[in-house]
């Protein structure tokens, strides 16, 4: 059975070289990554100024709204799931239809791991003329942190309370787990209801959890500033976003969930999610239709 998952999972990356989407979301990726750390990297460039090789990724990606931008662009990788091409009914006669669907989803998880290292190793060699690899915060973000200009989205509390290695991991996890949240729930409604209601609906999810924004909401409904961390701490339970933003975590001094909470948040999330696309699995109408060369 893990034989043939593994088959069907490689099938699916067989045809990356060909396919226009693949090369797409990672060039956009590419270009996400120069515009969001522009500011970061002119600074170390006009002063000639020492960063940590992962700073660039985590002050980037440390940011909600980072995050929902890079997690947007795998819509262009999975709008079209489940992945139906010429040999899929070959595939479906020769095993189950779970069998099937496990093998697009570990397709799933391991496409989405390769785009998140791709982050990471771009921001990592755009940092690398001025990157030293010690595990020690740099001048330049503090200089960011306590300047409080928010050109560059640098936490101070992130700095207080982590280290660049394991604030680069835990960026690294929760941005993993929010994109595998954001690939269930769009594979479940996509099995559900179609999939442009997939791409709505994740579209939707995004929108809810950026909406979700204490600083935002006290604009909107004139809040006085002094219920402003409460908001706060609620909307960082309640927004799945907020969950995948490293700095809105407790780190033993506030009510936010901590980095444990989330990700055994999104774990259960996920969970649910593929076990409901198992079960809609079982009565999904596949439509067959002719698909040109390097498509699925």
């Amino acid at each position: 059975m893990i034989r043939r998952i593994g088959l069907i999972a490689g099938q699916n990356f067989s045809g990356w070289h060909k396919n226009a989407r693949i090369w797409m979301t990672f060039a956009l990726a590419l270009v996400l990554c120069l515009m969001l750390s522009d500011q970061m990297l002119t600074r170390a460039q006009t002063y000639d100024a020492s960063i940590q090789v992962f700073e660039p990724y985590i002050w980037t990606f440390g940011d909600s709204g980072s995050v929902l931008l890079s997690t947007v662009l795998l819509l262009v990788l999975f709008a079209d799931m489940p992945f139906i091409d010429q040999a899929t009914p070959y595939r479906l006669a020769r095993t189950t239809r779970n069998i099937w669907l496990a093998g697009q989803v570990v397709y799933v998880v391991f496409s989405v791991t390769l785009y998140h290292l791709f982050l990471l190793l771009v921001e990592s060699l755009l940092a690398m003329p001025w990157a030293y690899t010690g595990n020690v915060w740099s001048r330049t973000s503090a200089a960011f942190a306590y300047g409080g200009d928010g050109k560059v989205p640098v936490s101070l509390k992130t700095m207080e309370m982590s280290t660049p290695y394991a604030c680069a991991a835990a960026v690294f996890l929760l941005m993993l787990l929010y994109s595998l949240f954001v690939a269930s729930l769009m594979l479940l409604i996509n099995l559900t209801a179609g999939n442009a209601a997939g791409v709505v609906g994740v579209l939707l999810i995004n929108l809810y959890g950026y909406l979700l924004d204490a600083e935002l909401i006290r604009r909107i409904f004139d809040i006085p500033a002094e219920v402003l961390y409460r908001a706060n701490v609620l909307c960082g339970w309640l927004s799945p976003l907020r969950h995948a933003t490293f700095p809105m975590h407790d780190f033993g001094y506030d009510y936010l969930p901590g980095l444990h909470v989330s990700v055994g948040l999104f774990l259960l999330l996920n969970t649910v999610f593929l076990a409901l696309s198992g079960r809609r699995m079982r009565k999904y109408d596949f439509s067959f239709v002719q698909v040109g060369e390097g498509e699925r």
